[in-house]
This record gives structure tokens, sequence and C-alpha cells, in this order.
């Protein structure tokens, strides 16, 4: 029998959705005595079920309110380099169909079995996000297996995810293999982005939203665009190669508007770009003070509701967005509102636009809804998994 620890549910505990796919252990669900308590986050444990009965491996940080994360449903399977591999291959293999070049999602936690860990690829450098304490424990051999599966020579630590602090871990991030000359250019849709791998937000580059860049793109060609939040100018430069006319781009970041500064300049549209740094809110209010107008305009800011406590005060924040944006857009032209909230479920987001945008003096039919690209997979147990929305109006 099994040398690992166990942690066992409760007797009133129901074990179907674990069994059904669901991938994680709530503290609330489990026994948690002395002994549990008193192990060290990272530790593999078999998890069974009240009568006692295994139910797969687990990851543990007790004192998360996730205490497990189901790692593989066979409680006697190893967890070694030879592990990852396998995960990594079968990741691999969904990108290598999807994309002609190697920038993508590689790994999107859950959803491609590796619980918590995040991995973006940039050519022949790769970022690691281990947002959970199994993984950031077993941190060599994950590196190792991706370099032996994917080929790349230069690996990084992210350490800015939200949920390292939840599992105790530290946030620093470090160069883990190769090193890193500057920002990484990264070709999607035609344009140009500059990744900034050790600076940059997150992993460097948000992959997330490719097929929004590129579907309100189409509806930029000939225009002028807005873009707030605009990070490293992710639908400016899309909508500019596209055949946009001009692209504005907004964000409170120096640093990263001289990123989509610098990917403009590669782009071959840098006579059509500019950019304004300043608070989003207060630029938006100042854009309309000036009696501007455009073609099509995006709001993508960061998760106003990252977490549940954070949803009501979210839902109004998205709302004054969509106030303040709907009246810079012109008659006829697009919209395009996002949301990265897990707290924020679609239809609660999508009514929060529209009392915005009807609150702006505006009115408008919903065109396109759109998610998160296919290396963003989706875990069909794990509703958090779908964090992004992006509704495009026709005003």
């Amino acid at each position: 029998m099994s040398e690992l620890p166990v942690i066992r549910l409760l007797p009133k505990a129901k074990p179907q959705a674990i069994r059904h796919g669901f991938p994680w252990v709530y503290s609330n669900e489990v026994v948690t005595d002395r002994r549990t308590r008193a192990l060290a986050p990272g530790t593999l444990a078999v998890l069974e079920d009240g009568d006692r009965r295994p139910m797969g491996l687990v990851g543990v940080t007790p004192a998360s309110k996730i205490i497990g994360r189901m790692l593989d449903r066979d409680p006697k399977a190893t967890i070694d380099r030879a592990w990852f591999e396998d995960r990594l291959t079968r990741a691999l293999a969904h990108r290598d169909r999807i994309y002609d070049g190697p920038f993508y999602r590689l790994v999107h936690a859950e959803a491609d079995g590796l619980p918590g860990v995040v991995i973006d690829r940039f050519g022949d450098a790769a970022v690691i996000q281990p947002n959970a304490a199994w993984a950031d424990a077993r941190l060599d051999d994950l590196v190792a297996a991706l370099v032996a599966v994917t080929g790349v020579t230069t690996v990084l630590k992210s350490a800015s995810g939200r949920a390292r602090s939840l599992e105790g871990l530290d946030d620093a991030d470090t160069v883990l293999l190769g090193d890193v000359g500057g920002p990484v250019p990264v070709q999607m849709n035609g344009a140009t982005y500059m990744a900034d791998l050790t600076g940059g937000q997150k992993t460097g580059l948000f992959y997330d939203q490719r097929d929004n860049h590129r579907a309100v793109a189409r509806l930029a060609r000939g225009g002028q665009v807005l873009d707030v939040f605009s990070h490293v100018g992710g639908f400016a430069l899309a909508a500019l190669a596209a055949g946009a006319e001009t692209g504005l781009a907004v964000d409170g970041s120096a640093a990263a508007l001289d990123l989509a500064r610098a990917g403009a300049e590669a782009s071959g549209t840098a006579d059509r770009f500019d950019t304004r740094q300043g608070d989003a809110f207060e630029v938006l209010e100042a854009l309309a003070a000036e009696g501007r107008t455009f073609d099509v305009v995006i709001c993508d800011p960061p998760a106003f509701a990252p977490a549940k406590q954070a949803r009501e005060a979210g839902l109004r924040a998205y709302e004054r967005v969509a106030k303040l944006a709907a009246p810079l857009v012109a008659d006829g032209g697009y919209l395009t509102l996002c949301s990265c909230s897990h707290a924020v479920d679609l239809a609660s987001f999508r009514n929060a636009s529209a009392r915005g945008i009807g609150k702006g003096g505006r009115r408008g039919q919903i065109v396109r809804t759109g998610f998160a690209g296919p290396d963003h997979p989706l875990l069909p147990q794990l509703a958090e998994s779908g964090y992004l929305k992006a509704l495009t109006f026709r005003l």
C-alpha cells in the first residue's frame, strides 16, 4: 500500500463531483486532524472518500481553502519528470495543431492537468507561474520536463500570481535557466508585440485575447481606434495591422506604452499610432471633454473583481467604464468591453455593461461575444477557468 499520507473526506462530504472531474478539495470537506494540519505545503497525499476508498493523488496545502488539488486519478502515480513530460507532451500536441509558431499558452492550469500551473511560451523562452505549492516544490522536475518536451533554452519563474500568496509562496521572480536579453518580439494577427518577460505584467503578454484582437481588428478597418487599458498595445496594434486609420493606446504604465510604441515601430505602423499615459477613467473623461469620437473603442481593464467579495464593487466599475466609453463611440461604431474577473459571470457582466451604455446616453446591440482562445482550454467542471469575457456592441 502507498506510503504517502492520507487525507480523507468527511462522511457528509459528497465525492461525486471529484469523481466526475472537479479538481479541488475544500478544507471544510476533509478531516483536518493534527496530522493533516502538520503536512508541509506541497505534500503529496492519497485522497480517500468517507468509506476509506482511494480516489486519487492530490497536492496538499493545509492552510489553504483549497486543501487538495487533484493531480492523478491513480493513487499510485509517481509525480516525477516523466509524469510532467507526459502532461506537457499532451498540451503541446494541442497547441501545435492550432498555431504555426511557438507563441502561445502551453499550459492552462487545471484544464491541462497541471493544477495551479500556467506556462506561456515565447519561442525559445518560457515563463512558468507555479501558483500552487505542489508545483513550486517540484519546479526542478517541471523545468527539466519542459526543456525536454519543447526544447526551450530559457525558463523564467513569474511569482506575480495572486494565488501564490494564498498558497504561502514567495513573490520572487527568477530566471531558472538561460538568460533574457530584452523584450521578445511576438508575431500575432499581423502585428508585432514586444513581450517583457522579466519586468512586464504576469508572464509578459496576454495571449488570451488573441482571437478577440483579430475579430475587433476586422471591424476597425479604415477607422479610428481607441484602446483603453492597452498594456503593450493589444487591440490597437492588431487593428492597425488590419488597416485601421489611427490607433490611440491608453494605459497607466509608461513602461507598457514604451513597449507598445516599440511594437508599432516593429509592425511598421508607428506613423498611425499614438499613446496617452494616465488613469483610464480620467483619460476617458478628458477625451469626452475634448469632443473626441472613435469608430472603435475597446476597454480591457484588469480584474475589477478577482474574488467573490469584490464582485459588487467590480460590477460597478465595469458599469462606469461602459458609461464613460459609450459617448466616445461614433454613431454606428463599435464598443468592445472586456472582463477577466473570475468572480463575474457573463450574464452579470453583460447586464452591467448594458446599464453603463444606457447611462452614457447610448443604445446598442451585441454583435459578438468572445472568450479566451483555444490555448486557454476550459475545464467544464471548473467554471472559474472560463474567466475572460469580451462583448462587442454596435452603438
